[in-house]
């Protein structure tokens, strides 16, 4: 009798601890909709995500991933059998945010249409770009800070910058000054995140820039160990294995180029006290700053680029406070030695591979990528932008961005690294 009690009272508390965990899953994800149509991701290769053993496939995860997983796959299917509204094509209209002159100037907007015709043999491209991030992240002779940690090595803050779709099982890892502003009016489209008037928007340029980077706006890893504890890397990892994943990446010179001219040649009041006064005084020898930027500028006072990348190559910065987002190398924003992305993309060809990427993800009939923010700093400009940095420091440059310019296959910069 006291045993058929006990068997009784183990089967209730199972239960409520499975209600609880149910609930406490469902707080953030319950009313998204898992659309897992990621038909073109390949089979990931055992051990493609560290933290789980080579060899363990996803039939043999821990009791807990095993329980999300399956989790998440009754979701899938109970969405799948509620009637949808049949997909619209949307309509892009001549809505675009409003610029200034100079903005546009220094930003390098380009609204022009231009032709979507795929021109180069995508699949073969990405088949490359895989190939040569998996050599070097495997190649013993390519050494950087934090290549050999696993995925369970990378702290959660390091995390912030994949973005989550769950709707159509996407992740994103975005890095600034890579077309980063529209690929996120991209995610908060296709998520449904943000509501205009109660409706959600449909078409990417009709979202505010200060929307954009509100990051309330968006469902992202670290939101996930503030809500989920303990079975946070759970969810990641499971997430990390069945949703497509994808990132940007561009030239790193022209990428630091880009954010010099868009954080220092414009009125910024937050890069202005937090980073160009620091740099006037310690490389400039400057004194009695002016308190904004708008006096600063009326004063003729700017950072040069020289000053930048002193401040780059100071061994006291990132003893202060790691890189700004807008300057971090891209293997740390991303960590793609730790992550296997399906999809790597480049702003030098980033008409051709957005449109390859939507039709992939099987939402180009929900929406077009922007008309294309073609940033003007262009390739053909470093020279000039660093005719005045010695030769020295570009040296040291490189090595401080070489893991970026190698993993994504970017020829190094020999006319900028020799007498």
């Amino acid at each position: 009798m006291t045993k058929a009690r006990l068997l009784r009272l183990s089967v209730v508390l199972v239960s409520v601890f499975m209600i609880l965990l149910i609930i406490v899953y469902w707080d953030n994800v319950g009313t998204a909709h898992f659309y897992l149509h990621t038909s073109f991701s390949r089979p990931h290769s055992s051990g493609a995500i560290p933290g789980i053993t080579a060899g363990e496939g996803w039939e043999t995860l821990p009791d807990v991933d095993e329980f999300l997983a399956k989790l998440l796959s009754s979701s899938l299917k109970q969405n799948s059998s509620v009637p949808r509204k049949p997909e619209q094509l949307l309509v892009q209209g001549s809505s675009r945010p409003v610029v200034s002159n100079l903005e546009e100037n220094v930003r390098g907007y380009d609204w022009s249409v231009h032709n979507d015709k795929n021109s180069l043999d995508q699949e073969k491209l990405q088949v490359e770009r895989q190939r040569t991030l998996r050599e070097f992240c495997a190649n013993s002779s390519l050494a950087f800070p934090t290549k050999e940690r696993s995925f369970d090595d990378i702290p959660n803050y390091e995390l912030n910058h994949l973005i989550v779709d769950d709707r159509h099982g996407i992740i994103y890892c975005y890095v600034p000054k890579v077309a980063c502003t529209n690929w996120k009016r991209v995610m908060i489209v296709l998520s449904e995140s943000l509501l205009d008037q109660g409706v959600p928007y449909r078409n990417p340029l009709d979202i505010p820039r200060e929307h954009v980077h509100n990051t309330s706006t968006h469902l992202t890893f670290n939101k996930f160990w503030r809500r989920y504890g303990k079975f946070s890397r759970h969810l990641m990892k499971i997430k990390l294995k069945k949703y497509t994943k994808f990132l940007f990446v561009r030239d790193p010179f022209v990428r630091l180029i880009s954010a010099f001219r868009s954080k220092f040649e414009l009125e910024n009041e937050e890069f202005y006290q937090r980073f160009a006064i620091p740099m006037l005084k310690l490389y400039s020898n400057r004194t009695n700053l002016p308190t904004s930027v708008r006096e600063a500028f009326e004063a003729g006072l700017r950072v040069s680029f020289s000053d930048f990348i002193q401040y780059l190559l100071d061994p006291r910065t990132e003893k202060m406070v790691p890189f700004n987002e807008h300057w971090r190398q891209i293997y740390r924003l991303c960590h793609p030695c730790q992550i296997d992305y399906d999809f790597i993309g480049k702003l030098e060809t980033l008409d051709e591979d957005a449109a390859y990427l939507l039709q992939l993800l099987k939402v180009d009939r929900l929406l077009h990528f922007p008309p294309s923010y073609r940033n003007r700093t262009a390739s053909s400009w470093e020279d000039n932008w660093f005719a005045k940095i010695p030769l020295a420091w570009r040296q040291q440059l490189y090595k401080l961005y070489e893991a970026d310019f190698v993993l994504f296959g970017y020829p190094k910069p020999e006319n900028l690294l020799k007498d």
